[in-house]
C-alpha cells in the first residue's frame, strides 16, 4: 500500500490559497476517478483509496493544519502499516515559479513548516517528494502563501495539477529517477 499525502490547511477560507496546492491535485486528481473523501477523525485526515497499477494507494489531506501535518501523516503510516519508502508527500513551494514541479527522493524542510513537521513525526527526511512552484514570492512568505491564486493564476494552476498527478503516476509507477528526468 501507498501513500499520498497533499498539504494544505481545511476550510472553505483556505480552499483556493497557495498553501492548498498540495490538496487542489488530491481533489483534482479525485474527481477525475470519481473518488470521494471521507474524513477519518482518529487519523487527523481525509482520505480516500485508489487502485493504481493493481496497487492499493491512500490519497490523504491532512486536518491538522499545515504546521501539524506529520501527525496525520503518522498517524495513518502507523494505522496502515506504511513504510516510508511508500510515502510521496505533495505541496506548495514559493521558492519555485508558478507552473515548475520538482520532484526529489529525500531532503530538508526548505523552510516549508508542513514538511518540518512531517520530518520531524516520522524521525527522517527520507521520504518521495513533489514541489509545485506557487511564486516568484512578494511580501513576506507568512503572508504570500495564504493568500489566494488570481483567477489568471488559477487558469494556470490547471495545467500545473495536471501536470502534478502524471508525476505523482510515474513517481508511484516508475520510481524517483525516472520520473525526475521525465518531469524536473
Amino acid at each position: 500500500m501507498k501513500l499520498v499525502a497533499g498539504l494544505g490547511n481545511v476550510g472553505d477560507k483556505y480552499c483556493f490559497t497557495r498553501h492548498n496546492a498540495g490538496f487542489m491535485v488530491l481533489d483534482r486528481w479525485a474527481l477525475a476517478e470519481n473518488l470521494t473523501f471521507k474524513q477519518e477523525t482518529k487519523l487527523k485526515s481525509f482520505i480516500t483509496k485508489y487502485k493504481f497499477n493493481g496497487e492499493d494507494v491512500l490519497f490523504v489531506k491532512p486536518t491538522t493544519f499545515m504546521n501539524l501535518s506529520g501527525e496525520a501523516v503518522r498517524a495513518v503510516m502507523d494505522y496502515y502499516k506504511i513504510d516510508i519508502s511508500d510515502v510521496l508527500i505533495i505541496y506548495d513551494d514559493i521558492s519555485l515559479d508558478l507552473g515548475k514541479i520538482r520532484i526529489r527522493a529525500h531532503g530538508s524542510d526548505g523552510g516549508h513548516n508542513g514538511i518540518k513537521s512531517i520530518i520531524k513525526h516520522l524521525g527522517s527526511n527520507e521520504f518521495d517528494r513533489i514541489k509545485i512552484g506557487i511564486g516568484p514570492q512578494i511580501g513576506p512568505s507568512e503572508y504570500f502563501v495564504l493568500q489566494n491564486f488570481s483567477k489568471d493564476q488559477l487558469e494556470a494552476l490547471k495545467e500545473v495539477l495536471d501536470k502534478t498527478i502524471n508525476a505523482a503516476k510515474s513517481v508511484l509507477s516508475d520510481g524517483v529517477a525516472k520520473s525526475q528526468n521525465k518531469f524536473n
